[in-house]
């Protein structure tokens, strides 16, 4: 596992991005931007987080860097006005109408700055009759239709964290509307402009190849009935005999072929093809697994396309040989964590600093972004 320090900065370099501070998407979507390179200025409010945990281990404020201002107070949406006149982008994840009443809305910041691109990162959209109320991401995916398909047949839908609607639906396409709308406002003719980025609209969207599945027949419309749900007994996990699990997906004939050999289902076991005999052939590939602990498994299927993996838990997984030889975790600051990604060949990125701590950074910023009037005196200074 790789150790980080000052690295390269990434694609992004140069890019400048003010995060009005929130929790979850929003955060986690500034986070990318900041591993990619980008310059992110987090506008912290006194008092500090409200996630719940200590500010040095929220990884989603790494390579950030902080200031501290009071929006409410005499001066504060000039202070993050004064940020935006120099930045490229502004992420908020307020609920709608919040950040216009603050004096930081749309309006006022691409008055300030035509060029601007301004994020919104929300659950429900800035319209529609849900826009004003409270959610979760379990809400979200609920309402789309996706949480609907995760799970076994007559069983409760499995919560997948909240990895579907936060981050998935919510964090990547907001960052994927940001640069889209900032390549748009670089060209000769273009302009800043607000990027809407609503979960329920995320979370739909990837959904896209199910509905094509589902309009042309071939998948059903009820949890636990389809190839890639759990319902398929080549598809799914499975526990060894030390009460651990073993993930299979050999859905290829010539995959399944090697699968069953190494498993040692033998001639006895029913033909994959047969629908019908699911539940028999699924039982048996579960009395083959029961029979051997996780780590016999492994190795069993260990350099063959067999589509076997062991299921790893979150501190399990940074030492995997594979992840371990393309420093997929890193450790910085003595926090072991995911690395940046995608890869990049000719602007590589890198973890270059800890969790941004409130207000750590004002006079920085203020010397870097030219704003001598940035350090306060009060609550807002970070002493």
């Amino acid at each position: 596992m790789a150790t980080t320090g000052q690295g390269p900065r990434g694609p992004l370099a140069g890019v400048r991005v003010v995060e009005l501070a929130g929790i979850g998407p929003g955060p986690f979507a500034a986070m990318l931007l900041a591993d990619l390179g980008a310059d992110v200025v987090r506008v912290d409010r006194p008092g500090g987080s409200v996630i719940g945990i200590e500010p040095a281990f929220d990884l989603t404020n790494r390579n950030k860097r902080s200031v501290l201002v009071d929006l409410k107070a005499e001066g504060g949406a000039g202070r993050v006005l004064d940020l935006v006149e120099r930045a490229d982008v502004l992420i908020e994840g307020y609920r709608p109408g919040v950040a216009e009443r603050l004096g930081v809305g749309p309006d006022a910041c691409l008055e300030r700055n035509p060029r601007l691109v301004y994020g919104r990162m929300t659950g429900w959209g800035q319209d529609g009759p849900l826009a004003d109320r409270a959610g979760h991401d379990i809400g979200y995916i609920a309402l789309t239709g996706t949480l609907s398909m995760i799970g076994r047949s007559g069983e409760p839908p499995t919560v997948p964290a909240n990895l579907v609607g936060d981050y998935a639906g919510g964090s990547l396409y907001l960052v994927v509307g940001v640069l889209a709308a900032l390549q748009h406002a670089r060209t000769p003719d273009g302009a800043g402009q607000v990027v809407d980025a609503a979960i329920v609209d995320g979370a739909a969207h990837l959904a896209t190849m199910i509905h094509g599945m589902l309009a042309a027949g071939s998948w059903q419309d009820r949890r636990g009935s389809n190839l890639l749900d759990g319902s398929c007994p080549f598809y799914g996990s499975y526990e060894t005999s030390d009460g651990l699990y073993m993930a299979v997906g050999p859905l290829e004939p010539r995959f399944y072929e090697e699968f069953a050999e190494l498993l040692g289902l033998g001639d006895e076991a029913p033909d994959r093809n047969d629908f019908g005999r699911w539940e028999e052939l699924r039982a048996l590939v579960a009395d083959r697994f029961r029979a051997r602990p996780r780590a016999e498994w492994t190795e069993v299927f260990e350099g063959t396309d067999a589509c076997v993996a062991p299921v790893l838990s979150l501190r399990e997984a940074p030492r995997h040989p594979h992840l371990s030889a393309r420093s997929t975790f890193v450790e910085h600051g003595g926090l072991t964590q995911p690395a940046p990604a995608p890869r990049f060949s000719a602007t590589p990125t890198s973890v270059r600093s800890g969790p941004a701590l409130p207000g750590a950074d004002t006079e920085a910023v203020a010397a870097d972004w030219d704003l001598p009037g940035l350090p306060t005196t009060g609550k807002e200074t970070t002493g």
